[in-house]
Protein backbone atom coordinates (compact mmCIF):
# COMPACT_ATOMS: atom_id res chain seq x y z
CA UNK A 1 0.00 0.00 0.00
CA UNK A 2 1.40 3.45 -0.87
CA UNK A 3 2.23 5.82 1.93
CA UNK A 4 0.08 8.93 2.37
CA UNK A 5 1.96 12.05 3.41
CA UNK A 6 3.23 11.49 6.95
CA UNK A 7 1.60 13.77 9.49
CA UNK A 8 1.19 14.23 13.23
CA UNK A 9 -1.98 15.77 14.60
CA UNK A 10 -1.55 18.21 17.48
CA UNK A 11 -4.05 19.59 19.95
CA UNK A 12 -5.69 22.76 18.65
CA UNK A 13 -5.46 25.62 21.15
CA UNK A 14 -8.90 26.56 22.47
CA UNK A 15 -8.52 30.16 21.29
CA UNK A 16 -8.14 29.02 17.68
CA UNK A 17 -11.07 26.62 17.50
CA UNK A 18 -13.57 29.12 16.05
CA UNK A 19 -11.32 29.16 12.98
CA UNK A 20 -9.06 26.12 12.94
CA UNK A 21 -10.29 22.52 12.59
CA UNK A 22 -6.90 21.01 13.35
CA UNK A 23 -3.15 21.49 13.45
CA UNK A 24 -0.61 19.09 11.92
CA UNK A 25 3.15 18.97 11.76
CA UNK A 26 5.12 17.25 9.01
CA UNK A 27 8.85 16.56 9.12
CA UNK A 28 11.18 14.74 6.76
CA UNK A 29 14.89 14.21 7.49
CA UNK A 30 15.60 12.06 4.41
CA UNK A 31 13.86 11.62 1.05
CA UNK A 32 11.03 9.07 1.51
CA UNK A 33 11.74 5.72 -0.13
CA UNK A 34 8.11 5.20 -1.14
CA UNK A 35 5.99 7.56 -3.23
CA UNK A 36 4.01 10.06 -1.20
CA UNK A 37 0.29 10.32 -1.83
CA UNK A 38 -1.74 13.47 -1.58
CA UNK A 39 -5.26 12.12 -1.10
CA UNK A 40 -8.24 14.06 -2.40
CA UNK A 41 -9.12 16.56 0.31
CA UNK A 42 -11.87 19.15 0.69
CA UNK A 43 -9.99 21.18 3.33
CA UNK A 44 -8.23 24.51 2.81
CA UNK A 45 -5.11 24.92 4.90
CA UNK A 46 -2.44 27.46 5.75
CA UNK A 47 1.06 25.95 5.70
CA UNK A 48 4.36 27.19 7.10
CA UNK A 49 7.14 25.32 5.30
CA UNK A 50 10.85 25.52 6.16
CA UNK A 51 13.34 23.87 3.79
CA UNK A 52 16.82 22.51 4.51
CA UNK A 53 18.49 25.80 3.56
CA UNK A 54 16.25 27.78 5.91
CA UNK A 55 13.95 29.17 3.22
CA UNK A 56 10.46 29.84 4.57
CA UNK A 57 7.15 29.86 2.74
CA UNK A 58 3.71 30.60 4.14
CA UNK A 59 1.19 29.10 1.75
CA UNK A 60 -2.55 28.78 1.26
CA UNK A 61 -3.27 25.27 -0.01
CA UNK A 62 -6.73 24.79 -1.44
CA UNK A 63 -8.90 21.68 -1.70
CA UNK A 64 -7.48 18.84 -3.83
CA UNK A 65 -10.13 16.99 -5.84
CA UNK A 66 -7.90 14.19 -7.20
CA UNK A 67 -5.01 12.26 -5.73
CA UNK A 68 -1.43 13.09 -6.67
CA UNK A 69 1.61 10.83 -6.41
CA UNK A 70 5.11 12.21 -6.09
CA UNK A 71 8.56 11.94 -4.64
CA UNK A 72 9.04 13.69 -1.30
CA UNK A 73 11.79 16.11 -0.39
CA UNK A 74 14.33 15.74 2.39
CA UNK A 75 14.84 18.03 5.37
CA UNK A 76 11.50 19.78 5.40
CA UNK A 77 9.55 20.97 8.42
CA UNK A 78 5.96 22.12 8.13
CA UNK A 79 3.06 23.13 10.29
CA UNK A 80 -0.43 23.09 8.79
CA UNK A 81 -3.51 24.91 10.02
CA UNK A 82 -6.66 23.22 8.70
CA UNK A 83 -9.36 25.85 8.28
CA UNK A 84 -12.91 25.16 9.36
CA UNK A 85 -15.59 25.26 6.66
CA UNK A 86 -16.89 28.80 6.30
CA UNK A 87 -13.71 30.55 7.47
CA UNK A 88 -11.78 30.79 4.19
CA UNK A 89 -13.26 34.04 2.89
CA UNK A 90 -13.03 36.01 6.18
CA UNK A 91 -9.48 34.76 6.80
CA UNK A 92 -8.01 34.75 3.30
CA UNK A 93 -10.20 37.24 1.43
CA UNK A 94 -11.37 34.82 -1.29
CA UNK A 95 -14.11 32.18 -1.54
CA UNK A 96 -12.81 28.67 -1.03
CA UNK A 97 -13.73 27.76 -4.63
CA UNK A 98 -11.00 30.11 -5.91
CA UNK A 99 -8.33 28.02 -4.15
CA UNK A 100 -9.30 24.57 -5.46
CA UNK A 101 -6.18 22.87 -6.81
CA UNK A 102 -4.03 25.91 -5.99
CA UNK A 103 -1.01 26.58 -3.79
CA UNK A 104 -0.61 30.34 -3.32
CA UNK A 105 1.75 32.47 -1.22
CA UNK A 106 -0.43 33.65 1.64
CA UNK A 107 0.74 37.27 1.46
CA UNK A 108 -0.44 37.52 -2.16
CA UNK A 109 -4.08 36.85 -1.28
CA UNK A 110 -6.30 39.94 -1.04
CA UNK A 111 -7.41 39.64 2.59
CA UNK A 112 -5.70 41.91 5.15
CA UNK A 113 -5.94 39.07 7.66
CA UNK A 114 -4.10 36.77 5.23
CA UNK A 115 -1.20 39.21 5.08
CA UNK A 116 -1.09 39.54 8.87
CA UNK A 117 -1.12 35.75 9.22
CA UNK A 118 1.69 35.41 6.69
CA UNK A 119 3.82 37.94 8.57
CA UNK A 120 3.21 36.26 11.95
CA UNK A 121 3.79 32.70 10.73
CA UNK A 122 6.91 33.41 8.71
CA UNK A 123 8.93 34.11 11.86
CA UNK A 124 8.00 30.93 13.75
CA UNK A 125 9.86 27.65 14.05
CA UNK A 126 7.43 24.85 13.00
CA UNK A 127 8.37 22.75 16.04
CA UNK A 128 7.44 25.58 18.41
CA UNK A 129 4.70 27.19 16.39
CA UNK A 130 1.53 25.76 17.92
CA UNK A 131 1.85 27.13 21.49
CA UNK A 132 2.84 30.54 20.15
CA UNK A 133 0.03 30.50 17.62
CA UNK A 134 -2.44 29.93 20.42
CA UNK A 135 -1.18 33.06 22.17
CA UNK A 136 -0.66 35.37 19.21
CA UNK A 137 -3.12 34.50 16.45
CA UNK A 138 -6.42 35.32 18.19
CA UNK A 139 -5.45 38.97 18.18
CA UNK A 140 -4.87 38.84 14.43
CA UNK A 141 -8.12 37.10 13.51
CA UNK A 142 -11.32 38.97 12.74
CA UNK A 143 -14.53 38.55 14.67
CA UNK A 144 -16.41 35.64 13.01
CA UNK A 145 -18.69 37.04 10.31
CA UNK A 146 -22.18 35.69 9.69
CA UNK A 147 -22.06 32.80 12.18
CA UNK A 148 -25.43 31.50 10.95
CA UNK A 149 -24.03 31.02 7.44
CA UNK A 150 -20.93 29.26 8.78
CA UNK A 151 -23.15 27.03 10.92
CA UNK A 152 -25.17 26.00 7.84
CA UNK A 153 -22.01 25.07 5.94
CA UNK A 154 -20.68 23.00 8.84
CA UNK A 155 -24.01 21.26 9.34
CA UNK A 156 -24.01 20.35 5.64
CA UNK A 157 -20.46 19.03 5.86
CA UNK A 158 -21.32 16.93 8.91
CA UNK A 159 -24.40 15.45 7.25
CA UNK A 160 -22.55 14.53 4.05
CA UNK A 161 -19.50 13.05 5.78
CA UNK A 162 -19.05 9.29 5.84
CA UNK A 163 -19.64 7.68 9.24
CA UNK A 164 -19.71 4.07 10.34
CA UNK A 165 -22.97 4.43 12.27
CA UNK A 166 -25.13 5.63 9.37
CA UNK A 167 -25.34 5.84 5.60
CA UNK A 168 -24.23 9.15 4.06
CA UNK A 169 -27.09 11.56 3.49
CA UNK A 170 -28.23 12.61 0.03
CA UNK A 171 -27.71 16.21 -1.05
CA UNK A 172 -31.41 16.93 -1.54
CA UNK A 173 -32.21 15.54 1.92
CA UNK A 174 -29.51 17.68 3.52
CA UNK A 175 -30.84 20.79 1.78
CA UNK A 176 -34.35 19.99 3.01
CA UNK A 177 -33.11 19.41 6.56
CA UNK A 178 -31.28 22.76 6.56
CA UNK A 179 -34.29 24.55 5.05
CA UNK A 180 -32.37 25.79 2.00
CA UNK A 181 -32.66 25.00 -1.70
CA UNK A 182 -30.13 22.71 -3.36
CA UNK A 183 -28.84 25.74 -5.26
CA UNK A 184 -28.33 27.65 -2.00
CA UNK A 185 -26.52 24.66 -0.54
CA UNK A 186 -24.21 24.53 -3.57
CA UNK A 187 -23.46 28.26 -3.16
CA UNK A 188 -22.73 27.80 0.55
CA UNK A 189 -20.32 24.97 -0.23
CA UNK A 190 -18.59 26.88 -3.05
CA UNK A 191 -17.91 29.80 -0.75
CA UNK A 192 -17.16 27.94 2.48
CA UNK A 193 -15.70 24.58 1.36
CA UNK A 194 -14.63 25.07 -2.24
CA UNK A 195 -16.34 22.09 -3.85
CA UNK A 196 -19.99 21.22 -4.43
CA UNK A 197 -21.90 19.13 -1.86
CA UNK A 198 -21.83 16.17 -4.26
CA UNK A 199 -18.08 16.48 -4.83
CA UNK A 200 -17.47 16.84 -1.11
CA UNK A 201 -19.38 13.61 -0.47
CA UNK A 202 -17.40 11.78 -3.20
CA UNK A 203 -14.07 12.91 -1.74
CA UNK A 204 -15.09 11.99 1.79
CA UNK A 205 -16.31 8.53 0.75
CA UNK A 206 -13.11 7.74 -1.14
CA UNK A 207 -11.06 8.81 1.85
CA UNK A 208 -13.21 6.49 4.00
CA UNK A 209 -12.45 3.62 1.61
CA UNK A 210 -8.70 4.32 1.89
CA UNK A 211 -8.99 4.26 5.68
CA UNK A 212 -11.18 1.17 5.89
CA UNK A 213 -9.73 -1.04 3.17
CA UNK A 214 -6.96 -2.67 5.23
CA UNK A 215 -9.51 -4.26 7.59
CA UNK A 216 -12.82 -4.40 5.68
CA UNK A 217 -14.03 -6.40 2.69
CA UNK A 218 -14.72 -4.49 -0.53
CA UNK A 219 -18.44 -5.27 -0.57
CA UNK A 220 -18.81 -4.13 3.04
CA UNK A 221 -16.92 -0.93 2.33
CA UNK A 222 -19.17 -0.18 -0.62
CA UNK A 223 -22.34 -0.75 1.39
CA UNK A 224 -21.24 1.16 4.49
CA UNK A 225 -20.16 4.20 2.48
CA UNK A 226 -23.37 4.55 0.48
CA UNK A 227 -22.28 3.18 -2.91
CA UNK A 228 -24.83 1.33 -5.02
CA UNK A 229 -22.48 -1.65 -5.23
CA UNK A 230 -18.81 -2.56 -5.41
CA UNK A 231 -18.60 -1.58 -9.10
CA UNK A 232 -19.86 1.92 -8.25
CA UNK A 233 -17.22 2.22 -5.52
CA UNK A 234 -14.48 1.07 -7.89
CA UNK A 235 -15.53 3.58 -10.55
CA UNK A 236 -15.60 6.48 -8.08
CA UNK A 237 -12.28 5.45 -6.54
CA UNK A 238 -10.61 5.27 -9.97
CA UNK A 239 -11.96 8.71 -10.93
CA UNK A 240 -10.49 10.39 -7.83
CA UNK A 241 -7.42 8.23 -7.17
CA UNK A 242 -6.31 7.52 -10.73
CA UNK A 243 -6.28 3.74 -10.25
CA UNK A 244 -8.86 1.16 -9.04
CA UNK A 245 -8.77 0.13 -5.38
CA UNK A 246 -6.90 -3.17 -5.88
CA UNK A 247 -4.15 -1.45 -7.86
CA UNK A 248 -3.79 1.29 -5.27
CA UNK A 249 -3.50 -1.09 -2.33
CA UNK A 250 -0.96 -3.29 -4.11
CA UNK A 251 1.22 -0.33 -5.03
CA UNK A 252 0.46 -0.21 -8.76
CA UNK A 253 0.26 3.58 -8.96
CA UNK A 254 0.11 6.20 -11.69
CA UNK A 255 3.36 7.83 -12.77
CA UNK A 256 5.13 9.50 -9.85
CA UNK A 257 5.78 13.21 -10.37
CA UNK A 258 8.40 15.49 -8.79
CA UNK A 259 7.58 16.99 -5.41
CA UNK A 260 4.78 19.57 -5.41
CA UNK A 261 4.42 22.52 -3.09
CA UNK A 262 1.73 21.43 -0.62
CA UNK A 263 3.06 20.77 2.83
CA UNK A 264 5.68 18.12 2.21
CA UNK A 265 4.11 17.43 -1.16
Amino acid sequence: MPKPIAEQALSTPEALRPWIAGVRTLTSAEPPQEPLVRLPDAVTRVVLRVTADGHRDVLAVGPWVRASYHRGKAELSCVELLLLPGTVRPLLGVPAAELVGRVAPLHELPGATARRLAHALRRLDPQEAVPRLGRTLPGLLPVPADPARAALVRAGVAALSARTDREPARVRDVARELAVSERQLRNLFADGVGVSPKQYARIDRVRAVVTGAPTTRWAELAASNGYFDQAHMTSDFRALMGVPPRSYFTGRLPAVSPCRTSGLA
